[in-house]
């Protein structure tokens, strides 16, 4: 087993990657064990303490979940992590005293294995910053990329104590607003949607069993999905006046609020954790690569939450780009090469924008409350509840599994 690396990063390295959260940690992780004589290095904004007490959760997907089983990851996760056993959707108003049921998934993808897993964000940073020092990834925190400059063969990169450091390949996992992104002159397409999401954890009286539910409400999606013990993570979208209000006020308003939303079948409701509001929008990197740099994660695309894909997007950057890498080391051949990068961005960039469409098309069309628009939308739910095989399609395209994905996600070493 490799030695662990705290230290500071080398002058010199093969992979300087910005940004120590999921996407960076899982992209470190990727290459070095797909290609255990490349350098690689970590340098995060935080202190590696902060993101261990992260109190939210995220929706794994499956096919993320055999990336991160096939790199050793997801062990250290898998008793803390809730399989999603089913998804139940509604389409009413918050008065409404019955939410009636236009659409229903099993939480079995064809594979047989639930689609998504809740796993808290805090243990999964834990997991894969643990598993880079076993395979004796650099990682420096915390650390900054304050500039850099690309020559034919090299990367320059100043970090923010003023060392310098060379490197074959830089990767910005810094962030929707990456600071590297703006250096590197990529601009970026998208809109604010003037909602924000409110995100926390309740427990309550009954168990969950393992089912999801996502309420379309005029004012956006409210999202309850299974934690471990009878606990739910809250994804709430709201107009951001009306959420900044809610997080910011008192506990018992938010509380009445919440349980207008949640509904009675649980039981009494407890907030566990403190109550956090970011701002929504569709942000596109219209370049996902330049000049050896390349962007993955929330710096090459942030999107809405109502499809649960965000964080899954970033993952399958991770095993594209590990893999395009991968495969150029092997061969020889140059990681940081426009031919590499190019392979990276042609895997990535459709599929991308494609999923921001269809994440965009689907907040517009829910968050309203038009009475034709909501006849329309409960007509299309019900449809596709009563056609198995095109549910079965959302289910496997939820789960990240597709016929293009990369090697990792289909649980094979690269």
């Amino acid at each position: 087993m490799a030695r662990a690396h705290l230290s500071q990063v080398p002058q010199t390295v093969d992979v300087l990657i910005a940004g120590g959260g999921y996407v960076g940690l899982s992209l470190a992780l990727a290459i070095k064990v797909g290609a255990s004589d490349l350098s690689v290095a970590v340098v995060d904004l935080r202190e590696p303490d902060v993101a261990d007490k992260d109190g939210r959760a995220s929706a794994i997907a499956s096919a993320a979940r055999t990336m991160m089983t096939t790199l050793g990851a997801w062990q250290g996760l898998e008793d803390q992590a809730q399989p999603i056993n089913k998804m139940i959707i509604t389409d009413s108003e918050t008065r409404d005293p019955v939410r009636p049921v236009f659409l229903t998934f099993d939480g079995e993808t064809k594979h047989g294995e639930p689609f998504a897993h809740m796993v808290p964000n805090g243990a999964m940073t834990k997991s894969m910053r643990a598993r880079c020092q076993e395979e004796g990834v650099f990682i420096e925190a915390p650390q900054t990329v304050e500039d850099f400059q690309a020559h034919s063969g090299h990367v320059n990169i100043v970090l923010g104590d003023g060392r310098q450091v060379s490197s074959r390949l830089l990767v910005a996992c810094d962030g929707v607003r990456s600071r590297l992104r703006d250096l590197a002159g990529i601009e970026t397409v998208g809109w604010m949607y003037g909602q924000s999401g409110i995100v926390c954890t309740v427990s309550h009286e009954r168990d969950h069993e393992g089912i999801a539910y996502e309420h379309f409400l005029p004012a956006g999606p409210f999202a309850t999905l299974p934690l471990p013990g009878k606990r739910s993570s809250i994804v709430w979208t709201e107009k951001t006046a009306t959420a900044d209000a809610l997080v910011n006020g008192d506990e018992f308003t938010f509380m009445l609020e919440l349980e207008r939303r949640f509904g009675a079948q649980f039981g009494e409701l407890k907030l566990e954790s403190r109550r956090v509001a970011y701002p929504l929008g569709l942000k596109l990197a219209r370049s996902f690569i330049a000049p050896r740099l390349a962007l993955a994660g929330d710096s090459a695309h942030g999107m809405h939450p109502i499809a649960g894909q965000g964080l899954n997007m970033g993952f399958r950057d991770t095993a594209a780009l590990a893999e395009a890498v991968v495969d150029a080391a092997r061969l020889g051949l140059d990681i940081g090469s426009v031919d590499v990068l190019e392979r990276y961005q042609r895997w990535r960039r459709f599929d991308t924008a494609q999923m921001g469409v269809v994440t965009d098309v689907l907040n517009r069309l829910f968050s309203n409350d038009l009475t034709p628009v909501r006849m329309a939308r409960s007509f299309g739910l019900g449809v596709v509840d009563r056609l198995p095989k095109l549910k079965s399609y959302f289910i496997n395209e939820a789960a990240g599994i597709a016929k293009d994905r990369p090697r990792l996600m289909s649980g094979e070493a690269i």
